[in-house]
């Protein structure tokens, strides 16, 4: 049975470690194909940069691999502040991290608190290239 964090998990300081994703130039011109096709993310004559989006999901995968899918998690109330802050090209490997900002009971689910995190994402050469800042809700622990 896999280990399930809760809400009372979460302590104010706590760093959680993402692991690591290589980009690609096919996965660059895939996404923003589909989602933001402007030249500088398709035109791979020109050399690709990555969509902020495309970032922010690749943020957003590995924090569910490693994190989240392991947490009573219900929802995201919102995100605060997301900042994209080096291009990313082909070949960068990009390692995430998330740190815990605050804790606190939900005022409208007693059954759950709200975590306040900040995330980001360095590139191979520690370079930040994403700084994201949310919340999210999580279920409190039925065992207390």
């Amino acid at each position: 049975m896999a280990v399930v964090r809760y809400f009372e998990c979460f302590r104010v300081g706590d760093v959680h470690r993402l692991g690591a994703w290589a980009v690609t130039e096919q996965q660059i011109v895939e996404f923003a194909t589909v989602f933001d096709p402007q030249p500088r993310h398709v035109d791979v004559d020109g050399g690709v940069v990555a969509s902020g989006w495309h970032v922010a999901g690749i943020f957003m995968r590995l924090y569910v691999d490693a994190l989240l899918s392991a947490t009573a998690a219900e929802v995201s109330p919102g995100v605060e502040e997301m900042q994209w802050l080096a291009p990313v090209r082909p070949g960068a490997v990009l390692c995430g991290r998330v740190r815990v900002l605050g804790v606190q009971p939900s005022m409208s689910r007693p059954d759950c608190g709200v975590v306040h995190q900040c995330g980001e994402l360095v590139d191979e050469n520690s370079v930040p290239v994403l700084r994201v800042v949310f919340y999210g809700l999580i279920k409190r622990s039925p065992a207390l």
